[in-house]
């Protein structure tokens, strides 16, 4: 089997467990709050990144770094994992899945538009065209394929959705300038983020511990949504000849998620959503020159 194949094989098991994600946060959401999956999920997420670092003998590069860079994982960790999942398990508890999944996937985008004034990337106007078709994908999602009532099914969680992905984008952006090792990066992310969302629920919430199917729900998240995951997308682009040749793959995750939810959640899917996500996806692959290619995309 060549590294290409290897890659290929990679990445769909990536793309697979992603894909599952979107099922995995509304079940779990039966079973606990947003703020109780945050700060269970994210301590899980914590530990299993603790354990990456101490196998890959990288533990001791988390010593190494200059102030600066101690207070940018400060702010990194602020955006992800705390306000960016804060905002997006909010969004899972107010909207369907198959809702907010879709309005979630328009980071792509929202990276284009960051790109401009950061990364001083230019754009075209078939690029502006680009956005205008995602974003009449996200009018039919979120208005059930009612686009001229301008009705939204919940239009606070659908603004929440949206709000999610401009975060991710902007961490993504931060994250492609910062040059340090990857899992190192994501591990102080996580642990300072773990701290922001303790602190956020002492204030907010009485702490309880979850029921089993509630903790099973914040591993299986912290797993395959947080963390796991994560190493197994590294893998495939490591062993691609290009990142091209599997990144493409990642567009397949919201076709797939529309299936778990069907299947895992039990949500009838609605023809307005599979219309919007074809809007949204064909916007986004139109614009995919201008998104920043490193290798933690997802």
């Amino acid at each position: 089997m060549t590294n290409q194949q290897k890659a290929y094989i990679y990445a769909t098991f990536a793309v697979l467990l992603w894909s599952t994600a979107a099922s995995a946060f509304k079940i779990s959401l039966r079973y606990l709050d947003f703020l109780h999956l945050l700060l269970f999920s994210s301590f899980f997420a914590s530990l299993v990144l603790f354990i990456f670092l101490v196998i890959q003998k990288k533990f001791n590069l988390i010593f190494s770094f200059s102030r600066k860079e101690y207070l940018h994982s400060l702010f990194l960790g602020f955006l992800n994992p705390f306000l960016y999942y804060l905002i997006l398990f909010k969004a899972y508890e107010l909207l369907p899945a198959q809702e907010a999944q879709p309005l979630n996937f328009i980071w792509p985008l929202m990276i284009v538009l960051f790109s401009i004034p950061i990364l001083k990337q230019k754009i075209k106007f078939k690029n502006i065209i680009s956005l205008l078709i995602c974003f009449l994908g996200v009018i039919i999602i979120s208005t059930q394929g009612n686009i001229f009532s301008l009705k939204f099914s919940n239009s606070f969680g659908v603004g929440l959705a949206l709000f999610s992905s401009i975060i991710w984008a902007f961490f993504f952006i931060l994250n492609v300038k910062d040059k340090r090792d990857e899992i190192v990066k994501l591990f102080l992310s996580f642990i300072f983020g773990f701290f922001y969302i303790l602190i956020f629920s002492f204030v907010f919430v009485k702490i309880d511990f979850p029921s089993i199917k509630g903790i099973l729900g914040t591993i299986y998240i912290s797993l395959f949504e947080m963390a796991i995951t994560f190493f197994v997308w590294l893998k495939a682009l490591t062993l691609s000849d290009t990142t091209a040749k599997v990144n493409n793959l990642i567009y397949l995750t919201p076709f797939l998620s529309l299936i778990f939810i069907n299947f895992m959640v039990g949500e009838k899917i609605l023809l307005s959503t599979f219309i919007g996500l074809i809007f949204i996806v064909t916007g986004i692959l139109s614009s995919s020159e201008l998104v920043p290619k490193p290798e933690n995309i997802r």
